[in-house]
C-alpha cells in the first residue's frame, strides 16, 4: 500500500526533534553535526535567537492578508534588498520553484512588451532550478524530465563550458541565460569569475537579458551576500531563496527597473508570497548578514575548512579525490561511491549532502564556529578511516 507521504524520496530512517546553531537532536537522542543545513536553508542555523524572535513577534500580531493590500513587512525587506544589491524591484515566492518560474516568465514578458519574438531561454548541463514544468524543461536531464513530457518548449540546454556553443546560440531568438554562478546539484561548480564577466558580455552585446540562479550560492554562502559580486558583475534578474528565509519558506525574484518594467498588475500573483511571517524572517537575515563583520568571518572560516579538508584529501587517497567550491559551499569528489561517504558520515552522526559528478557537498549555517568545524573535520577523517577498513 502507498503510504500517507508520497514516496517521492528515499528518505534516511532519522528523524529530528529539536536543533540549535549547527547541531541537531535525533529522536534515539543522538546528537548530529549538521553540515548539511538543510540543503543550504539554515543558513544562520537552528532556532538562531534573533529569528526566533522576529518570527514570533510576528506571529503574534498578524499571519495572513494576501497581495491584495500593502504588507508593511514585505515593503521592509524589499527595501534591505533593493539597497544591497544591484535590483530595483523585487517579487516575493515561497521557494526558488516559484521564483525560476517568474524570471522566465519576466524574460518572456520584457520582449513580447516590446514586440520582440524572443522567447528561448538558454541553460546549461548540469543545472537545477527546480521541479516545475519550467524547471524540468530548463534541465533537459533524464532524471528530471522522463514521464513527464511533453516537455514546455523554448528551452536550449548547451554544454558545461561550452564556449563555442554559446556563441553559436545566441542570437535575436533568445530572451534570456539563466545560470547558477555556483552549481549546487550539479556538483559544487563554480563558474570562473572570467566566464561569468565574458558572459554578461555576451549578453549586453545581444541585447539578452543574463538570470542568475542564486538559491543556493546566495545569501552568504560564498563569503559575499551574492555569488555574482565575486566576479563584479550584475545580473538582469536574479532568482534567490533557501538562505534567505532561514529555514522559513521564502524566494525571490530581483530585477533592475528595466527587465522587470513589463511585470504590471495581473502579469503575476502568488497568494502566500511575501506573507508578514515570511518577510519578518527574511528582513532579519539580512541585516544580520550586511552587518560589517558578518561576511568577512564567513570568508575566514571558509578558508580554514578548505584547508582542512584539503589535508583530508591528502590523507585519504583511496577515498577523496578533490575540494571544490567557494565559501562554505563546499564539494569534496569521492573517489568512492558519494552516497556511501554520506552513510559513513551518518555513523558519525555527521550530516552532509550527495550531489552530482559523485560530490559529498559541505553546506554548513554560515554561523559555524572553528571547533565545529574542526570537529567535522574529524568526523569525515573517521568515516573515511571506516570505509577503507570495510573495503579490505
Amino acid at each position: 500500500m502507498i503510504p500517507s507521504i508520497l514516496p517521492t524520496y528515499n528518505r534516511t530512517p532519522m528523524a529530528f526533534t529539536e536543533g540549535t546553531g549547527s547541531w541537531l537532536l535525533a529522536e534515539d537522542g543522538t546528537r548530529y553535526l549538521d553540515f548539511g543545513a538543510g540543503i543550504a536553508v539554515n543558513a544562520l542555523g537552528h532556532a538562531h535567537p534573533a529569528l526566533v524572535e522576529a518570527l514570533t513577534a510576528q506571529a503574534g500580531k498578524l499571519w495572513h492578508v494576501s497581495n491584495l493590500y500593502r504588507i508593511p513587512a514585505q515593503e521592509r525587506l524589499a527595501d534591505l534588498l533593493v539597497e544591497h544589491t544591484f535590483a530595483d524591484t523585487v517579487f516575493f515566492t515561497n521557494s526558488g520553484t516559484e521564483a525560476c518560474e517568474l524570471a522566465v516568465k519576466m524574460a518572456r514578458k520584457h520582449f513580447a512588451a516590446k514586440d520582440e519574438d524572443r522567447t528561448r531561454i538558454v541553460t546549461f548541463e548540469g543545472n537545477f532550478h527546480g521541479r516545475s514544468s519550467a524547471a524540468i524543461a530548463a534541465s533537459g536531464s533524464e532524471k528530471m524530465t522522463k514521464g513527464f513530457g511533453p516537455l514546455l518548449p523554448g528551452f536550449t540546454i548547451l554544454r558545461w563550458g561550452d564556449h563555442d556553443a554559446l556563441e553559436a546560440t545566441l542570437d535575436d531568438t533568445v530572451a534570456a541565460v539563466i545560470v547558477e554562478p555556483v552549481q549546487g546539484e550539479g556538483g559544487i561548480r563554480p563558474m570562473p569569475d572570467a566566464c561569468l564577466k565574458g558572459l554578461r558580455e555576451l549578453c549586453d552585446r545581444h541585447g539578452i537579458l543574463l538570470i542568475l540562479d542564486e538559491v543556493q550560492c546566495g545569501m552568504g554562502r560564498t563569503g559575499r551576500l551574492f555569488a555574482h559580486e565575486w566576479a563584479g558583475i550584475a545580473p538582469d534578474v536574479m532568482m534567490v531563496a533557501k538562505g534567505i528565509g532561514g529555514g522559513f519558506p521564502l524566494g525571490a525574484v530581483l530585477a533592475t527597473e528595466k527587465a522587470g518594467a513589463a511585470m504590471v498588475a495581473g502579469t503575476h500573483g502568488s497568494t502566500y508570497g511575501g506573507n508578514p511571517l515570511a518577510c519578518a524572517v527574511g528582513a532579519k537575515v539580512v541585516e544580520i548578514m550586511t552587518e560589517s563583520d558578518f561576511l568577512p568571518e564567513v570568508g575566514r572560516k571558509a578558508g580554514m575548512l578548505r584547508q582542512s579538508l584539503e589535508g583530508l584529501v591528502d590523507s585519504h587517497p583511496q577515498v577523496f579525490d578533490h575540494v571544490r567550491g567557494a565559501g562554505l559551499m563546499l564539494g569534496i569528489k569521492c573517489r568512492v561511491p558519494a552516497p556511501d561517504l554520506v552513510a559513513a558520515g551518518y555513523a558519525e552522526a555527521l550530516l552532509t549532502v550527495p550531489a552530482a559528478d559523485n560530490v559529498v557537498r559541505l553546506l554548513p549555517p554560515l554561523t559555524v564556529s572553528e571547533a565545529e568545524i574542526a570537529e567535522a573535520v574529524s568526523r569525515l577523517d573517521r568515516a573515511a578511516t571506516a570505509l577503507v577498513r570495510d573495503a579490505a
